[in-house]
C-alpha cells in the first residue's frame, strides 16, 4: 500500500486560494439559514398564502433542510482543493487511505460544479428585477440579499479549481 510519506509532495497552494476555499462555505451559509427558518414554520418574508402555496411542511420541510445541508456539504467539499486531505486521502479510510487523490478525481468534479453552480445561482443576481408576489415587500429584499452571495460561488470555486489544477500541473502529479 502507498503511504503519504512516500509520495512525492506538492507544493502549498495560493494563499488566496485557501482564503477563496474558506469563504466558500460562507456563501451558502444566509440562503441555508433562511430556508432552516422556513422549515421551522418562520414565514420568513412569504405571505400567508405564499408560506402556504410553498408547501414547507412535512416532507416538504425535510426537502428543505435536506437542501440546505447538501448546499454547505459540497461548499465544504471545495476545502479538499486546498487541504492535504483532498491531495492525499486520510489512512482511516479503508482500502484507499494513504493513496493519493488522482488530479482528475478532483478537478472535474469541481469544474463541472463551477459551471453548474455558475449557471444556476447567476439568476439571483436579477432578484429583483422580477415580482414576487408570494413574498411581502421587506420579504422580497431580505431573500434577495441571502440569495445573492451564491452568485459569487461558481467563478468562486472556478479560480480555487484552475489553481489547484496549475499546482497540481506544476508539481508533475498526473496531470497529463
Amino acid at each position: 500500500m502507498t503511504t503519504a510519506q512516500s509520495l512525492p509532495a506538492v507544493s502549498s497552494p495560493a494563499r488566496w486560494a485557501v482564503r477563496t476555499a474558506h469563504i466558500i462555505p460562507l456563501l451558502t451559509l444566509p440562503s441555508g439559514i433562511w430556508r432552516l427558518l422556513l422549515a421551522a414554520g418562520h414565514h420568513a418574508g412569504y405571505t400567508d398564502a405564499g408560506y402556504k402555496a410553498l408547501g414547507t411542511t412535512g416532507w416538504g420541510a425535510a426537502y428543505v433542510v435536506g437542501l440546505s445541508l447538501a448546499g454547505e456539504a459540497l461548499a465544504l467539499l471545495t476545502l479538499g482543493l486546498v487541504r492535504p486531505w483532498g491531495e492525499v486521502l486520510p489512512h482511516w479510510i479503508p482500502l484507499l487511505g494513504g493513496r493519493r487523490v488522482p488530479w482528475k478525481a478532483a478537478v472535474v468534479p469541481a469544474g463541472l460544479g463551477a459551471v453548474a453552480l455558475t449557471v444556476l445561482c447567476s439568476s439571483f443576481a436579477l432578484w429583483w428585477a422580477f415580482p414576487h408576489d408570494d413574498m411581502t415587500p421587506a420579504g422580497s429584499v431580505m431573500a434577495g440579499f441571502l440569495y445573492l452571495p451564491l452568485v459569487a460561488w461558481g467563478p468562486l470555486l472556478a479560480a480555487v479549481t484552475v489553481s489547484t489544477y496549475r499546482r497540481r500541473r506544476r508539481a508533475g502529479h498526473e496531470c497529463r
